[in-house]
C-alpha cells in the first residue's frame, strides 16, 4: 500500500472529478425518477382498473430486474433500436427507470396512508376526483413520503457505482484507473472513495431522520 503516492494531489483531484460526476448523475437521476415515480405511483393509486393493472405490471417487472441489467440495456441494447445516448445519459436513464419504479411504490404507499374519509369529505364538498387527489391527498402524502424518498436517494447515489460497467467516468471508474496505475494505490483509492460516499450518505441519512422526526411530531 502506498498512501502517500495515492493521495498525491493529481490522483486526489482525479478521484474528486469522478465523484463530482457521480453527484451529477445522482442529482439528475433523483429529480427525473421523482417525477416518474409520482406519475406511476399516482396512476397505480387511481381507480381506473386497466391503467392500474398496466402500471402495476410495468412497476413490478422493473423492480424485480437487476439495476445492472437495466443500465446495460440502456447502453448496449437500445442503440440496436436506433436509440443512442451518451454514456452519461445512458446511466441516468437506467437509474431513472429503476429508481422511478421504486419511488412509485413509495408514492402509492403514501397515498394509501391517507384516511379515505378525507376523499369522501372532499367529494361531498363538490371537488372532482382529480381535484381531491391534487389538492387534498397528494400534498399530505408527499409530506409523509419525504423520509423514505431521501432514503431512496441514498440508495440511488450508491447505485451509480454500477455504471462503471459502461465506463462512465464516475468515482469507482476512477478508482479502477488509479489502481491500474499502481496496484499499491488500490486500497488507498478505495478508502478515499468510501470516505466520500460515507460523508454524503451519512449527511443524507441524518437529514432523513430529522425529517422523519418532524413528520411524526
Amino acid at each position: 500500500m502506498d498512501f502517500a503516492g495515492a493521495y498525491s494531489w493529481p490522483y486526489v483531484r482525479f478521484l474528486l472529478e469522478g465523484f463530482m460526476l457521480t453527484l451529477q448523475v445522482a442529482i439528475v437521476a433523483i429529480v427525473l425518477s421523482f417525477v416518474v415515480g409520482i406519475i406511476l405511483g399516482t396512476a397505480r393509486y387511481t381507480r381506473f382498473p386497466v391503467l392500474t393493472q398496466v402500471v402495476a405490471v410495468i412497476v413490478d417487472t422493473i423492480r424485480n430486474l437487476p439495476l445492472f441489467l437495466i443500465i446495460l440495456v440502456t447502453y448496449l441494447i437500445l442503440p440496436q433500436f436506433g436509440i443512442e445516448m451518451p454514456v452519461f445519459w445512458a446511466a441516468v436513464t437506467g437509474l431513472t427507470v429503476f429508481e422511478g419504479c421504486m419511488i412509485a411504490e413509495i408514492v402509492r404507499g403514501g397515498l394509501n396512508s391517507i384516511d379515505k374519509g378525507q376523499i369522501e369529505a372532499a367529494r361531498s364538498s363538490g371537488l372532482t376526483y382529480f381535484q381531491t387527489l391534487r389538492l387534498i391527498i397528494l400534498p399530505q402524502a408527499l409530506r409523509r413520503m419525504i423520509p423514505p424518498l431521501v432514503s431512496q436517494s441514498i440508495s440511488l447515489l450508491k447505485d451509480t457505482s454500477l455504471a462503471v460497467a459502461i465506463s462512465l467516468p464516475e468515482l469507482m471508474n476512477h478508482v479502477r484507473i488509479v489502481g491500474g496505475q499502481n496496484p499499491a494505490f488500490y486500497l488507498p483509492a478505495i478508502i478515499f472513495a468510501a470516505i466520500l460516499y460515507f460523508i454524503v450518505n451519512y449527511s443524507l441519512s441524518r437529514f432523513a431522520r430529522r425529517l422523519e422526526t418532524r413528520v411524526d411530531a
